[in-house]
């Protein structure tokens, strides 16, 4: 059993995750330029160093053993914690050193990532050797990111108020009903007239897997229980509009390109809408790092200048 990690296990472990990313012993020859029978033997000896088989490999393919696959995890942790002591070592005269990542949620308004991007800028001509991360994903999954610590800070939606966390709305983002091009209701929709609420209710309606506070009483009908088609994030509620099934809510902004391409109409606008707040959060000042608390004034820094317009 592996007591003392040495250089050579450390070798050996990144030979081991070559071999899992190539996904066998011969695919890996390539990416690793040594022969399969070497890579076999590595592999053999790592295998009588941790004192367990790491994979089956030969006639029948390859694939992890079950301590193999909790194994994977553990070596690529290890190998990513090596990476950062030794950028951190690199650049220790630098006043902020570290890493920093950041949870977003994807089609954000435009001038958001404006501000975002120009807060970015800000923070890299501070003294700073900073890794930083952006992450795209669903809300729950960021917040979940962003309790465990994995992420430092997120701007999204967000309906829980976690005591522990600091909500502070960024830009207020307009949503509005749409439909696909060959929807049933397209005709009306196009030439301007509303859909009445009988039929709005007995159409097929796509929604959001997470809730959203402010649309509580936007989805005629059932409401969110009865939808159809769940969608988490808006490129996946864009597919279901267009598909001419299903009727879904789109951010103002994000549905505007396929209106003006004719792939989509909006119904009703003057009463199918409703607005939402983007959230910037984080953990209290007092639980940050100090590139945390950095890239924050400097995020905060950007909202208080003349408003970010797209060129």
């Amino acid at each position: 059993m592996l007591q003392l990690t040495t250089d050579l296990d450390l070798r050996l472990i990144r030979v081991f995750l070559a071999i899992v990313d190539a996904g066998g012993l011969s695919a890996a020859q390539a990416t690793l330029e040594v022969g399969q029978s070497t890579l076999s033997a590595q592999l053999s000896t790592l295998e009588t160093r941790l004192g367990f088989r790491l994979c089956e490999r030969g006639r029948g393919g390859f694939r992890l053993t079950p301590k193999g696959e909790r194994f994977e995890p553990l070596a690529r942790q290890l190998c990513a914690t090596l990476a950062d002591f030794s950028a951190q070592a690199r650049d220790m005269d630098r006043r902020l050193v570290g890493s920093l990542a950041i949870g977003l949620i994807g089609h954000a308004p435009m001038a958001q990532n404006l501000r975002v991007g120009r807060a970015i800028a800000r923070f890299r001509q501070r003294d700073e050797a900073v890794r930083l991360t952006l992450r795209v994903g669903a809300p729950a999954e960021l917040e979940e990111q962003l309790l465990s610590g994995q992420i430092q800070l997120a701007i999204g939606y967000f309906w829980h108020r976690v005591p522990s966390l600091v909500y502070t709305p960024v830009c207020i983002e307009r949503q509005i009903a749409c439909c696909g091009a060959s929807h049933a209701l397209a005709p009306q929709a196009a030439a301007g007239t509303a859909v009445d609420a009988p039929a709005l209710a007995e159409a097929s309606w796509a929604w959001r897997s997470y809730p959203v506070a402010e649309a509580r009483a936007a989805l005629p009908g059932r409401g969110p229980a009865g939808a159809s088609a769940v969608a988490d994030n808006m490129e996946a509620m864009a597919v279901l509009i267009l598909s001419g099934h299903h009727l879904g809510y789109l951010p103002e902004h994000v549905a505007r390109p396929y209106i003006e391409a004719g792939l989509m109409h909006a119904l009703n606008p003057g009463t199918l809408h409703y607005d939402v707040s983007l959230h910037l959060v984080s953990r209290r000042r007092g639980a940050q790092d100090e590139i945390t608390r950095a890239f924050l004034d400097d995020l905060r820094a950007v909202h208080l200048e003349p408003e970010a317009r797209p060129r």
